[in-house]
């Protein structure tokens, strides 16, 4: 199939795109790198021995989307949007005119193409707060972030799409905590700034791009006081989103579907088994909770398994490892020597 990309030389989004020419889809890429590096995508070229197309062009534009999807696309992989819950909850605006302005765009622009196959992009934190672990596909809906509720309205935009449009199928992908790196090393985790997400702030301090971790809250209800979260290897959900679209292919409707090993792990967790793959220590202080997290989530990835045949091959020592091969030898990330 032909597959356009939104986000494509995002974190996600490169791997995808390698995942995707492996198995033997053309792929176009639109992204505006706000937060990327169109570097990442001759990687993923390099990486896969195979060409891609790229357009330097932003979600809400509808002239680079029509542009983006006049080659005749068979689906769209939606991944275009901001992703730090602490900065959502500084610049609110700025999220629903990105994530949600963003997709009525991109919605609008399939519309005006007939491309009737979606793949989204959509996390756990829909779920905000969970009454049990693991969380169901089924468990309430209650984002407590305005990150979270960009995503929730996404998924609800493009649910209303496919009712009102019965030959429209999406697959809405909740995941829970990508992290990892290609095994070549060759692309990664490259957040521009300081980092919001663990894993690539744990690297930096590391490889002695940052001095300290700081760790939001050792006081939450859990084994060690720190937060637990399901951890999944970028490249295990890379393999999900082809294995989507191959299930996507013949079905109508909005079908949620989460993204998850099944298995929680904590903060200190984290930070003891990236020490042993990297054989590094990692300096921390325990600092106050930051606004929108919550103490536990990890997935029940039972649905995964039985409508994708897709289940987490990699275990959390190699997501550290080659999370750590990444930043060893891309130490300043995609702009570095």
């Amino acid at each position: 199939m032909h597959i356009l990309v939104t986000g494509g030389a995002g974190y996600i989004g490169s791997h995808t795109c390698v995942a995707l020419l492996e198995a033997g889809h053309e792929v176009t890429v639109l992204d505006n790198l706000c937060n990327s590096s169109a570097v990442a995508l001759e990687r993923v070229q390099e990486i896969a021995g195979k060409p891609l197309a790229f357009i330097h062009g932003d979600i809400r534009n509808p002239d680079d989307l029509d542009r983006a999807l006049q080659g005749g696309a068979d689906a769209v992989i939606h991944f275009a949007a901001l992703k730090a819950v602490g900065e959502s909850c500084e610049k609110p605006l700025a999220y629903f005119d990105n994530n949600i302005g963003g997709t009525i765009a991109l919605l609008q622009a399939m519309e005006r193409a007939g491309v009737r196959r979606l793949v989204f992009s959509s996390s756990a934190t829909v779920y905000g707060e969970p009454d049990t672990v693991p969380v169901t596909e089924d468990a309430p809906l209650r984002a407590t972030n305005p990150y979270g509720r960009t995503k929730l309205v996404m998924e609800q935009l493009i649910g209303d799409c496919c009712q009102a449009v019965p030959e429209m199928g999406a697959v809405l992908l909740r995941y829970f905590n990508p992290v990892g790196a290609h095994p070549s090393g060759r692309i990664g985790e490259d957040p521009a700034g300081i980092p919001n997400n663990l894993m690539p702030y744990i690297a930096q301090v590391a490889v002695g791009r940052r001095e300290r971790l700081q760790v939001f809250g050792g006081d939450w209800p859990t084994p060690d006081g720190t937060g637990v979260r399901d951890y999944l290897h970028v490249m295990d959900l890379a393999e999900a989103h082809v294995r989507a679209l191959e299930f996507g292919r013949d079905q109508a409707g909005a079908r949620a579907i989460n993204v998850g090993t099944g298995r929680g792990y904590s903060v200190l967790e984290l930070v003891r088994a990236f020490e042993q793959a990297s054989g590094k220590v990692v300096p921390y202080d325990v600092v106050g909770r930051r606004v929108g997290d919550v103490a536990e989530l990890w997935a029940e990835p039972a649905l995964a398994e039985a409508l994708l045949g897709w289940r987490a091959q990699r275990g959390l020592a190699t997501m550290c490892a080659d999370a750590w091969r990444w930043q060893a030898g891309n130490p300043q990330g995609y702009d570095g020597p």
